[in-house]
């Protein structure tokens, strides 16, 4: 029988050496696994982080190993690059951060062993991820160890697989379960055995082979119905040589029909399964990506909680531990590739090995019910032919290696509605950020009536939507402030026109969680993206999170927004409550303000003036809130950009005229405003082809995204795309704009 040997403990870890050592350093750090190196610098903004080569040591006694006729070495996650050495002998070399990989080592084992293990997350031209907005951390950061078989085993050599492949059909009431697997040194007098077992670990059913590949029936099957019911089987595969179980391995799976009707939207065995949910990234603060199991269960229990139906892993192959998760909470999940925001004409090998590695480790999950071929690729444009053949033959590969899943894709918003590109895979969806980054909220329903409209026949979802909200607060929100009260809003909006569109196969928040993007400096807080529902350190559920608990969740609650806003200046406030009840009554200081209904959003004007304590009624819930009346507003809920040298409380605004706080494509339908904007501000902002924020590069798709934006907000970005712009220019720039008059209709 197979054992496995944890292999994480006491690593010697540096960045300082430039070459493997002979013997154990003394005078390297000690780490345990997991362990990223970027769990400090690639969170606290300047995109500075340490990109280049981490060396790990450790020794080993082969005494020390249980008996076994071959040893292979497994790395679940080593980004992004790697390579093996044992007792200074190259092993092997692996391109991909996010997978699975093993190489065995049996010939190369001494009494006394060193292994050496060189990760690399430099930059490069053909491994992804390379351009994204998020951290590459560096680093062993998933669990390493040691498999010990027989001669004779299960196969450890497909793609990282587990040499187990389940296929469920459902066939009336019946299920009939293909199962394949693939033996190494499989000799005359042994045989295999498939065993089927049900939830409780009762058998179901059992069959003794010679085949690799059969079929069993499961009868009166019970279907793995998503968070409904989340039933799994159990299959195991068994080795047998005489009495002697030589190997074994087992899976978990799910029966289950689904479709993806461009009308109905998703269905689950039969039944429209609406799928509204989230995204996920796979870092912590003061972490980066090194995740325990109790940081993937915590986050599930809060995606549980908002009453998420699906999860978008973006933007690559996550832990199996939190797939796992999945199958067992009933979540429907998209998985995909870091094929990513800039296609690379040399990077057409890794996308198929990570594809091919996807698919094979994670083939068994009954919650995956789609592939990702790529997020937001067209960055630079959507008619690159290397691009396309590049897509085609990932979609082709999909369709070839699981024969039950659709393809999709994440387009990115100015990617035309009628581009090629559009046309490769099965299922298409959009990343669209109007209200945060141009255009208004009030956008997002239409173009996804227009697409429609103009593609009845192609199913279409929201891969991405969100808006950077922090602890900073405002009565009167507005896009571009930061704010949670904006956040809110403008999930608020989002929700309404998703609510009212069946038809969209799947949306998906961006992002469950805030995330580490060491290139970001905005929103006061440097190193991270804030579109999270929730905060980095999973401490604080912002309003927008129960904005969702509202719409989806089925567990009763009430919530009084703003409760971090407690001095307010005006004499009437405005205070939101969101319940998924019918009805909310709100008192202040005990008196009623009377009851309202509606669905999810409940609006009340309040009185304030000296303290006022706020309870809200929802049937038998209940929840409390603070309000004080203050004089001035006060400055700690303002935004005040980390290093900025100018915020927009500094700028000189004339009534008509226009001023850094105006937006980007208002100033530019002037004739005045364009002439300035094009002659001084041009010669500022990146030219096409200019690498900028996360290594993207300016293009016309990119200026027509950034028109959204005022002056001022893209003057703060600028640091990440090499500007920088001193207070002098700044009030200059103004200067200019206030003596250009604003059209009557702005």
């Amino acid at each position: 029988m197979r054992t496995y040997y944890n292999f994480n403990e006491k690593w010697a870890f540096t960045k300082q050496a430039d070459r493997i050592p002979e013997v154990i350093p003394m005078d390297w750090n000690w780490v345990n696994l997991p362990h990223s190196w970027n769990a400090l610098d690639g969170q606290d903004g300047g995109n500075d982080y340490y990109r280049g080569t981490g060396y790990y040591a450790k020794t080993l006694d082969k005494m020390d190993l249980p008996e076994a006729d071959r040893y292979y070495l497994e790395v679940q996650g080593a980004n992004s690059s790697a390579d093996v050495y044992l007792n200074g002998k190259h092993l092997t070399h692996h391109d991909g951060g996010y997978s699975t990989f093993r190489v065995e080592i049996t010939e190369n084992l001494q009494r006394e062993n060193l292994f050496a293990v060189t990760v690399n997350n430099e930059a490069n031209d053909r491994v992804y991820p390379q351009v994204a907005d998020f951290t590459f951390y560096g680093g062993l950061y998933r669990d390493v160890r040691i498999i010990c078989v027989k001669d004779s085993h299960f196969g450890l050599d497909f793609y990282g697989a587990s040499g187990l492949k389940v296929t469920p059909a459902v066939k009336g009431q019946n299920a009939e379960v293909t199962v394949e697997t693939w033996v190494s040194s499989f000799k005359e007098n042994q045989i295999l055995k498939y065993t089927i077992t049900d939830q409780e670990g009762k058998e179901v059913v059992s069959s003794f082979s010679r085949e690799t590949q059969i079929t069993l029936t499961i009868p009166e099957a019970h279907l793995w119905h998503g968070r409904k019911d989340p039933y799994l089987y159990t299959m195991k595969a068994e080795l047998l040589q005489g009495e002697e179980t030589v190997d074994a391995v087992s899976s978990r799976f799910g029966c289950r029909t689904f479709k993806i009707d461009a009308e109905r939207g998703f269905i689950l065995n039969g039944e429209e399964y609406p799928l509204r949910g989230v995204s996920r990234h796979q870092d912590r603060w003061g972490i980066g990506n090194a995740l325990l199991p109790e940081h993937h269960e915590e986050d599930m229990d809060l995606i549980c909680e908002v009453g998420a139906t699906t999860i978008r892993l973006a933007h690559y192959q996550h832990d199996q531990y939190f797939y796992d998760l999945c199958d067992e909470r009933g979540m429907v999940v998209w998985a995909e590739i870091p094929y990513i925001s800039q296609h690379m004409p040399k990077g057409r090998e890794n996308t198929v090995s990570q594809m091919k590695e996807l698919i094979a480790q994670c083939y068994n999950h009954p919650s995956i019910v789609v592939w990702g071929l790529s997020n937001e690729i067209t960055m630079k444009g959507d008619s690159d032919p290397d691009l396309l053949e590049n897509h085609h033959i990932l979609n082709d590969l999909c369709h070839e290696m699981d024969k039950t899943r659709p393809t999709v894709i994440a387009a990115v918003s100015p990617c035309p509605m009628d581009s090629p590109y559009i046309r490769i895979p099965d299922v298409v969806s959009y990343n669209h950020y109007f209200g945060w980054y141009g255009g208004d909220t009030s956008m997002n329903g239409p173009w996804f009536d227009k697409f429609h409209e103009m593609h009845p026949h192609i199913p279409i979802g929201c891969s991405e939507y969100g808006c950077e909200g922090l602890n900073w607060h405002t009565s009167d929100p507005v896009q571009g402030d930061y704010t949670e009260e904006y956040q809110a809003l403008y999930h608020e909006e989002l929700i309404k026109q998703f609510d009212e569109r069946k038809y969209l196969w799947a949306t998906h928040v961006w992002n469950m969680f805030d995330f580490g993007a060491d290139a970001r400096s905005e929103g006061g807080e440097n190193g991270q993206n804030h579109k999270g529902l929730v905060t980095f350190d999973r401490k604080y559920k912002k309003d927008a999170f129960y904005a969702y608990k509202a719409w989806l969740s089925d567990e009763p609650f009430v919530h009084i927004c703003g409760k971090r806003y407690v001095n307010r200046v005006e004499d009437v406030t405005k205070v939101t409550v969101y319940s998924n009840a019918p009805s909310v009554e709100l008192f202040v200081n005990g008196v009623s303000l009377g009851s309202k209904e509606g669905k999810y959003f409940f609006y009340f004007e309040v009185p304030n003036a000296g303290e006022t304590e706020l309870v809200a009624i929802a049937g038998d819930l209940r929840d409390e809130s603070f309000l004080k009346k203050v004089d001035t507003f006060d400055e700690s809920y303002r935004l005040k950009e980390k290093n900025a040298i100018l915020n927009w409380f500094d700028v000189t605004i004339l009534e008509g005229y226009f001023s850094l706080n105006d937006k980007i494509s208002d100033i530019l339908k002037t004739p005045q405003g364009g002439a300035l904007f094009m002659g001084l501000f041009s010669k500022l902002l990146p030219k096409e082809g200019d690498k900028v924020a996360g290594g993207f590069e300016m293009n016309e798709s990119m200026m027509s995204m950034l028109g959204g934006f005022t002056v001022l907000r893209l003057s703060g970005m600028m640091g990440m795309m090499g500007v920088n712009l001193t207070k002098e220019d700044l009030l200059d720039l103004n200067a200019k704009l206030n003596s250009i008059k604003k059209p009557d209709h702005l």
